[in-house]
């Protein structure tokens, strides 16, 4: 029986909130999982330096325990919502800055929609995706080069677990813009004159992320939810868009008329 790639979204993303809430509901389940699977398999160094499997070995591996800075809980049990200190210093990379990344990893410019049609082999599809929502674009096309694509989708996953650990209800990031057309920066010009004529968004590379709209996560299963102000939503994506700065995933512009975080690949 074959199955549409509709049913096939739809299914996947209910498998993902069922997983989600009883992560929830019962966190010893997947901590148990989560240190069976650690136990299974012991990585070591042989003396030539070639990392070896010792279960295939056979060999006993006293395991060095790896020291983290310890996450000061709130009384609940939860990772408290920190944010970053000041947006502007946190996130302010440029359109040149980010231009060069966009120059070094994207696609040429698509012409227009028919032109993005024969373009697939080169971009990928990023509107159908249970980790985040794609807001209706009017000017530009949810299509992105394979690594912005793995970025997008690692920040909406890196999200819904950030606010898992921080005991707060699931919400999807909203994505409000993506790989815009040549056509399109020419309509785009029209309203607003601020319009980049050598736009990041031109290459495949650069996406925006609103920061003061969120969808819940219960209202997509119908399920009932629990109100959560913006601004802790905000934050939370804001440490996670830092952590992957740093990781030198990305450049983040914090953009204060378009409500959003400008991201590009790197």
């Amino acid at each position: 029986m074959l199955i549409s790639k509709n049913d096939y979204l739809k299914g996947f993303g209910i498998i993902v909130v069922i997983l989600a809430l009883v992560r929830c509901v019962f966190p010893s389940v997947t901590k148990s999982i989560e240190e069976e699977g650690r136990q299974a398999i012991v990585i070591e160094k042989d003396t030539t330096g070639k990392t070896v499997n010792s279960s295939e070995q056979n060999v006993s591996v006293q395991e060095t325990p790896i020291i983290r800075p310890e996450v000061k809980k709130n009384d609940a049990g939860n990772h408290p919502v920190v944010g970053v200190r000041v947006y502007r210093e946190a996130f302010p990379d440029s359109n040149e800055v980010q231009l060069v990344a966009a120059l070094e990893h994207g696609v040429s410019p698509v012409a227009d929609r028919d032109e993005a049609e024969h373009r697939k082999a080169e971009l990928v599809y990023v509107a159908a995706n249970p980790f985040y929502h794609v807001d209706k674009l009017n000017r530009s096309i949810p299509y992105l080069v394979p690594r912005a694509a793995v970025l997008i989708n690692d920040i909406g996953r890196n999200y819904l677990d950030s606010l898992l650990v921080k005991g707060i209800p699931l919400h999807q990031v909203i994505v409000t813009s993506v790989t815009r057309t040549q056509d399109d920066l020419v309509k785009l010009s029209k309203v607003n004159k601020n319009a980049s004529e050598n736009s990041c968004h031109l290459y495949g590379t650069t996406f925006d992320i609103s920061y003061n709209r969120f969808i819940a996560v219960s209202s997509l299963s119908g399920l009932p939810g629990t109100e959560v102000r913006s601004d802790q939503l905000k934050k939370v994506l804001a440490e996670v868009l830092r952590d992957l700065r740093e990781q030198e995933r990305c450049y983040v512009k914090y953009e204060i008329k378009q409500g959003c975080f400008h991201v590009t690949v790197r």
